[in-house]
């Protein structure tokens, strides 16, 4: 298999204009910067993907729904959420909210990490199937944010003054901040890195 690297290519990130290695320091049609590989690629991907990491934490310690009626006041967490719907019997909608906020983001962090720590010591894996992991994380990365829309749905349809009022709490600030901070970690990670790792001898 050859690479545009290997054949001698650079292409412009921005406008993708070819040149031929070795090339110019700026890009002759947009004026960017012309690199072969992402510049510190793997040190952002490990900043963003640390505070992705950071903010989950608080995301299920602190309630992320507030609800208050005449005669009491409820504070949710994520995994007491749905510990809630199962005794109600909504296992389906339980087992969607269990997926989207547990599953979905602690697997995105083990595949980040596994997928900047494979580049950086060129473990032994088909960099197709690698490649296809990322797509997955970024693909379904927005998936992860179902928490924050019902809260956020809800805190708009119920606002019934004294009777009953829902509101977000500190942990959908924090959840959010979570899905946004392990996106950026994923579109960092140059895929390029993880082809030019295959070339290499482990």
């Amino acid at each position: 298999m050859t690479t545009a690297r290997a054949a001698g290519l650079i292409a412009c990130d921005r406008c993708g204009l070819v040149y031929r290695r070795p090339a110019a320091g700026s890009c002759t049609r947009c004026g960017s910067a012309l690199h072969s590989r992402a510049p510190l690629s793997l040190q952002r991907t490990w900043a963003w993907l640390t505070a992705g990491i950071i903010a989950y934490v608080p995301a299920n310690i602190y309630p992320m729904l507030l609800t208050s009626t005449l005669f009491e006041r409820q504070q949710s967490t994520i995994v007491g959420g749905v510990v809630e719907l199962f005794e109600y019997g909504s296992y389906g909608v339980a087992l969607i909210v269990f997926v989207a906020s547990v599953l979905i983001p602690i697997g995105k962090f083990v595949s980040v990490g596994y997928l900047t720590l494979a580049v950086r010591r060129n473990w032994q894996m088909r960099p197709h199937q690698r490649h296809m992991m990322l797509e997955v994380v970024e693909f379904i990365g927005r998936w992860s944010m179902i928490d924050v829309f019902v809260v956020a749905i809800l805190s708009a349809l119920v606002q019934l003054d004294t009777v009953a009022t829902i509101n977000p709490g500190i942990a959908a600030v924090s959840f959010a901040l979570s899905v946004v901070f392990t996106m950026l970690a994923a579109q960092s990670l140059d895929p390029r890195l993880i082809w030019d790792a295959s070339e290499e001898p482990a």
